[in-house]
């Protein structure tokens, strides 16, 4: 995808990038294969394959969900996918990124003060730890190729304030993870809102991404520690 498809492409989606978001994310590419030589961040550095699978990609989440000054906790967001991008296109977002690998924080970091992004905060940290620390805090929780979906509902949804939203992003298994992760999302105090299915255009590779509300909360014993959650979800 060239950056003339990118941008042609989100105004199909009625998103209409200016000038400075233009930049940002060239200024993005850049500093993410820059960065890519000494930490690893990502196996995709060629630039059609950046903008259409990470850049592009990230933003179908605000296809179907409406943003604006809502806070977001992204879990496990790696080199910043999905909350940067959708950072720049919504400015008025409050980030907060959780990570566990320090590089990858640093990172980070470097690109919020090279972007110009206020209100971005990258904090190293396993996601369940942070959870039991900041219950029921965002409006928002979204997580982009962490673990399987009854793995990550304990990681999220207790991050998650009541009647806000679990955003999932998955691949081409996306619809069978949900049927495996079903009882586990009731038992955490979710309900799933909806499940859209799609294809990226030009590469035409099936995307699924899983729209969770938050309908009560989430009981005080979750999360457990990640290996009772990877050994026995629920």
């Amino acid at each position: 995808m060239t950056v003339e498809m990118f941008i042609e492409e989100l105004k199909k989606q009625n998103i209409d990038l200016n000038q400075r978001q233009i930049e940002q994310f060239s200024i993005y590419y850049n500093e993410l294969v820059e960065w890519n030589k000494r930490i690893n961040l990502t196996s995709i550095t060629d630039q059609k394959e950046v903008y259409l699978k990470h850049f592009y990609d990230s933003l179908t989440l605000a296809f179907d969900y409406q943003l604006n000054n809502q806070s977001i906790c992204d879990i496990g967001a790696g080199a910043g996918f999905p909350s940067i991008p959708l950072k720049i296109v919504y400015p008025s977002l409050k980030i907060t990124i959780v990570d566990s690998l320090h590089k990858r924080i640093t990172f980070l970091q470097h690109l919020s003060n090279v972007l110009d992004l206020t209100n971005v905060e990258a904090i190293a940290s396993r996601a369940e730890e942070y959870g039991r620390v900041h219950r029921e805090k965002f409006d928002i929780v979204s997580a982009r190729a962490v673990a399987r979906l009854h793995i990550l509902d304990e990681l999220c949804l207790p991050l998650v304030k009541l009647n806000g939203v679990f955003i999932a992003l998955k691949g081409s298994k996306g619809k069978e993870e949900v049927e495996e992760a079903s009882n586990g999302i009731q038992q955490l105090g979710g309900k799933i809102e909806k499940v859209v299915d799609f294809n990226l255009p030009i590469s035409h590779d099936e995307r699924v991404n899983i729209y969770i509300r938050k309908v009560k909360k989430t009981s005080s014993l979750y999360p457990r520690h990640y290996s009772k959650i990877k050994k026995t979800p629920l």
